[in-house]
C-alpha cells in the first residue's frame, strides 16, 4: 500500500501544529537577551542559535519518525532499557518541573508585572503572582478544558501580529546601529560557539524528542506510515515553521543588538523585552506584551504540566495517579518560581550542558541508524564516551561553590588542558566520533546476536 501523498493544505496544518509545538513565550526572551550581549557580532550568534534552537528540533521530530518508536522511552531505550528510562525522566523533569515550568511563571512576572512594582516588593509580589499562575494552571490540568485550545488557536496569531508590527517599527525607527555596539563576555571571541549554547535555553531540541510523537501520529493518521515518508514528509513541513522560527528569533537579537544603543543590558530577556516594547509602544504596549505572554506562559505551562502527570504515570504505573502527579509537579513548580527568572536559568545551565550531548547525539544515531540496523552497539559505543564527557560539561556549569565542594578542579583541570573545544561546551564531539567508530567496526566486523 502505497504512502498518501500530502497537500499543500496539509503540509501548512503540520507546519502549524509544529510551530505551536515549539513556540512558546520563553523563545522571546532568550534572543533578544542574546543579542544585547552579542552586538555586533550577533549574526555569529543567531546561526548557531538557530542550529540547536531551530535545526535540532526538527530533526528530533524526524528522528522519531525514522525509528519507528512511539515515544522517548523507546527511543532512548535503544542505547540500554535502564538507560531509557533514566534518560526520559531527567529529560522529562527538565522541561517539566524542575526548569521550563517554573520559569513559564517568572516570564510572565518578568515581561508583565515586575517593570511596573517596586523593587523592594518584587519577592513578595512573586510569590502571589506565581501562587495565583500555579492555581490556574493546575484547575485546567485537573480538568481538561476546551479553553486552552482556544487560547492555544488565537495566540499564535496574535504573536506574530505583535511581532511583526514590532519588527517593522523596528526597521523604520532604529534603535541605534549594530556595528557600533562592541560585543561582551564570551561574545567578543567565540559567539558562533555561545550562540550554539543560548539555543539550549529554548529547551526546543529536548521538547522534540518529547512531544514530536504528536507530529508523527499526526502524519500517520494521514497516511503516511514509512519511516522515510514520514522522515521527509515531516522536514518538509517543518520548513515552514523552522524558517518562521529563524526569521522571529533573527528579528529578536537584532532588536536586542540595537536596544544597547539606548539601554544597557538588561537583567534578563523579559526585562530586554518590555523595555523594547515600551520605547515602541508606550505604557500601553508593554501592558499588552505582558498580558500576551502570561497568556501564552499558562498554556504552555498547562500543556507541560500534563503532559509529564502522563508520562510518569506510563513509566511508573504503580506509584502515584495523574491528579496526584499534577499536584506534585504544580508545588514544584511554584516553590521553584519563587528563586526568580535569572536563577532559574542559571540552575539549569548545568542540566542543559549534561543533556544536550546526549540528545543531540542519539537524534543524529537514529536519523541515521538504519545504515548500521539500528545496532545496539553502535548506541551505546557513542553513548558512553558522550555520558563520560556530558558529566564534566555538567560540572563545569556549576556554580564555584558547588565545583569546590565537589572537587571537580580534579577532573575539569586535565579535561580544560586536553580535550578539544571543551572550553567552549562542546568537548563531547570528539568522544561522541571515536565511539562512533568503534561501534562501526563491531557492527561490520563481527555480526551480533540477537536482542
Amino acid at each position: 500500500m502505497m504512502d498518501h501523498k500530502l497537500t499543500f493544505k496539509e503540509y501548512l496544518l503540520l507546519a502549524s501544529t509544529l510551530f505551536g509545538m515549539f513556540f512558546g513565550a520563553g523563545n522571546l526572551i532568550f534572543p533578544v537577551f542574546m543579542g544585547q550581549n552579542a552586538g555586533s557580532a550577533v549574526w555569529p550568534a543567531i546561526l548557531g542559535f538557530c542550529i540547536t534552537g531551530v535545526g535540532l528540533p526538527l530533526l528530533g521530530v524526524a528522528a522519531l519518525g525514522v525509528c519507528r518508536k512511539d515515544n522517548l522511552l523507546g527511543m532512548a531505550s535503544l542505547v540500554d532499557r535502564r538507560y531509557g528510562y533514566f534518560f526520559t525522566c531527567l529529560l522529562y523533569l527538565c522541561i517539566g518541573p524542575l526548569f521550563a515550568i517554573p520559569r513559564t511563571a517568572t516570564v510572565s512576572f518578568s515581561v508583565g508585572v515586575l517593570p511596573m512594582i517596586p523593587a523592594e516588593h518584587s519577592t513578595l509580589i512573586l510569590a502571589v503572582f506565581s501562587a495565583i499562575f500555579f492555581s490556574i494552571v493546575l484547575y485546567f490540568s485537573l480538568k481538561p478544558s476546551g479553553i486552552v485550545i482556544w487560547v492555544g488557536k488565537f495566540l499564535n496569531p496574535l504573536f506574530l501580529i505583535f511581532l511583526g508590527i514590532l519588527a517593522f517599527t523596528a526597521i523604520l525607527k532604529p534603535m541605534g546601529t549594530i556595528h557600533a555596539i562592541a560585543p561582551t563576555g564570551p561574545y567578543t571571541t567565540t559567539s558562533f560557539y555561545q550562540g550554539f549554547l543560548d539555543g539550549y535555553n529554548t529547551m526546543d531540541a529536548l521538547a522534540s524528542l518529547a512531544f514530536g510523537i504528536v507530529l508523527v501520529d499526526a502524519m500517520r493518521n494521514l497516511g503516511v506510515s514509512s519511516p522515510s515518508a514520514i522522515s521527509s514528509g515531516t522536514v518538509k513541513s517543518g520548513l515552514g515553521s523552522t524558517i518562521l522560527m529563524a526569521a522571529i528569533y533573527c528579528m529578536l537579537a537584532l532588536i536586542g543588538a540595537q536596544s544597547r544603543a539606548i539601554y544597557d543590558i538588561s537583567a534578563d530577556g523579559g526585562e530586554a523585552l518590555y523595555l523594547i516594547g515600551t520605547h515602541y509602544f508606550g505604557k500601553l504596549g508593554g501592558l499588552l506584551l505582558g498580558i500576551t505572554v502570561t497568556v501564552a506562559c499558562l498554556k504552555t505551562a498547562i500543556g507541560l504540566i500534563t503532559s509529564c502527570a502522563a508520562i510518569f504515570v506510563e513509566l511508573f504505573p504503580g506509584s502515584l495517579s495523574y491528579n496526584a502527579y499534577t499536584m506534585l509537579f504544580s508545588a514544584i513548580s511554584f516553590g521553584l518560581a519563587n528563586f526568580g527568572l535569572n536563577k532559574i536559568i542559571s540552575l539549569s545551565l548545568p542540566m542543559l550542558m549534561f543533556l544536550y550531548p546526549l540528545t543531540i547525539t542519539l537524534i543524529l544515531l537514529c536519523l541515521f541508524g538504519k545504515l548500521f540496523h539500528f545496532d545496539r552497539r553502535v548506541f551505546a559505543a557513542v553513548t558512553i564516551p558522550t555520558l563520560l564527557v556530558a558529566i564534566l560539561d555538567f560540572l563545569n556549569a556549576l556554580p564555584a561553590g558547588a565545583q569546590s565542594f565537589l572537587h571537580a578542579e580534579s577532573l575539569l583541570a586535565p579535561a580544560r588542558a586536553h580535550l578539544p573545544f571543551f572550553t567552549t561546551g562542546l568537548g563531547w564531539m570528539l568522544p561522541a566520533l571515536f565511539g562512533l567508530a568503534v561501534g562501526l567496526v563491531l557492527h561490520f566486523a563481527i555480526p551480533r546476536k540477537a536482542d
